[in-house]
């Protein structure tokens, strides 16, 4: 099947990489196409962007999660064969696993989805030195999947210059060029870029980002490259590759489906878009509600699924809110399933102690603490390995990543986790027959029988409440 598709990579992180997508992204939908969206790496923020500023659905994908074969199935299962496919890259294009293997890497998404490259240069302060950096790009690039190059914050009078010099000496199309604007950056903290909901005018923003962007860089011939792109399997191989069991989807859905209540807001927001998805087909069917601003669950409720985000931004009106804190604690108490990643984790503490050293009441579940450390406690891929069977059977792996300023008196015991460059291993998560809460952040897909458990164990508390609302022992 056809799909026309490009990704956006650079040389390194801070080149542009998200600029220049949004600005595509927003251009492509001024000019009426269908477009998607993909985010190369366990990265939240940039599908935020993607999905409520531009309006443009998107999705992660990542061959450490995922491997190869899986990593195809799920583009083929999100992208439009009428749409236009945008995917952005992560670090610099060749940048996987440790910085050194090519597994989650933007080049290897590349070769995975065959993807043409345009490659975004942060080219202030260079001048023909960026010809030697690019040819060792070039020859580096053995799929030759880069097809051309935007140079970021260059001035239009040195533009023409450099853009003659390039394409005389390598022979790659340099489709055009961004200045240097600083009012349309976009805010950074220690996680990474901030919210776009902490931001205003960021709608304006991206319009004004899009008509700089198609008075200074060519559509045309980023269409014309994304035209290009190899057909991708046929129609009969997607069909086969959407279906339920391929992806892990169990078929088995009962009609009386569990609710899981998810905790999204803006304290709570880090959720990948296939970990949702994949809870859904396996049949549940999802509530939102907000730590911040509910002062109760969703009215029959079966599971909690309380995600990462910023909850120590919002301490303060986490803590004030009493009504919704004690719901959260009463129905973990209960029995009712939860997960817990990260912040939500945190959220299930006695307290957070910020920065200054203020302690915030939290939900009370866990009767421990979380601080700030002032630095990074762990950072990148792990994978997880059960200890005992409560959520997958013993010895089996799901994988995650981990990236936490904050740390716990008490991060759990009950799972293996392995760092997959090092091998080095340490004890984390808390976990029984009906929780799991710990710091890292999982991704369903590298094993689709985490999203099937949770379902279950939901189903199961579904059905003790049923009886015992019906006097049933």
């Amino acid at each position: 099947m056809k799909y026309r598709r490009i990704m956006i990579a650079a040389p390194k992180s801070g080149s542009g990489k998200t600029t220049i997508t949004c600005a595509l992204l927003q251009t492509l939908i001024n000019e009426g196409y269908q477009a998607v969206s993909f985010k190369c790496g366990p990265d939240y923020i940039d599908p935020m962007f993607h999905e409520q500023v531009i309006g443009v659905p998107s999705r992660n994908l990542d061959t450490f999660f995922t491997g190869e074969e899986q990593t195809r199935k799920l583009f083929l299962k999100h992208a439009s064969g009428d749409g236009f496919a945008v995917l952005e890259g992560v670090m610099g294009i060749f940048d996987g696993l440790g910085g050194v293997r090519k597994e989650g890497s933007s080049y290897h998404l590349a070769q995975v989805t065959e993807t043409p490259i345009v490659l975004v240069v942060d080219a202030k302060g260079m001048g023909r030195s960026l010809i030697p950096m690019l040819a060792g790009f070039l020859a580096y690039d053995k799929e030759q999947l880069i097809r051309g190059m935007i140079l970021n914050r260059m001035s239009e009078g040195y533009y023409e210059i450099m853009r003659a010099l390039i394409e005389k000496e390598l022979g790659l199309s340099v489709l055009g060029f961004l200045p240097e604007k600083k009012e349309l950056y976009v805010e950074s903290r220690h996680l990474g870029l901030v919210k776009p909901d902490e931001l205003t005018g960021m709608k304006e923003k991206m319009m004004s980002l899009a008509g700089e962007f198609v008075k200074t860089v060519s559509l045309k011939a980023i269409l014309e490259i994304a035209e290009s792109a190899k057909a991708f399997g046929d129609a009969e191989n997607a069909e086969s590759n959407k279906n339920a069991e391929d992806l892990g989807v169990n078929k088995d859905i009962s009609t009386d489906r569990p609710v899981i209540a998810v905790a999204r807001d803006e304290a709570f927001c880090f959720y990948y878009a296939d970990n949702l998805c994949m809870l859904e087909e396996n049949g549940a069917e999802i509530k939102f509600f907000s730590p911040l601003h509910d002062d109760r669950l969703p009215e029959s409720c079966h599971a909690l699924l309380i995600g990462g985000g910023y909850p120590e931004l919002y301490a303060d009106k986490i803590s004030e809110n009493r009504l919704m804190r004690t719901a959260v604690k009463q129905a973990v108490e209960k029995g009712m399933p939860v997960v817990a990643e990260c912040g939500g984790f945190m959220y299930l503490h006695a307290a957070i102690i910020d920065k200054e050293g203020t302690r915030h009441d939290m939900a009370g579940v866990i009767p421990r603490q979380c601080s700030d450390t002032g630095k990074s406690v762990r950072f990148g891929y792990i994978e997880l390995r059960e200890k005992h069977s409560h959520f997958l059977p013993e010895g089996e792996i799901i994988k995650g990543h981990e990236f936490h300023y904050y740390d716990s008196t008490n991060s759990g015991e009950d799972v293996l986790a392995v760092k997959p460059m090092t091998g080095r291993e340490y004890s984390c998560i808390m976990e029984g027959d009906n929780y799991w809460m710990g710091f890292p952040h999982l991704y369903y897909p590298s094993n689709p029988a985490f999203a099937k458990a949770f379902v279950e164990k939901a189903a199961q508390y579904r059905r003790k409440m049923t009886d015992r609302e019906k006097g049933v022992k």
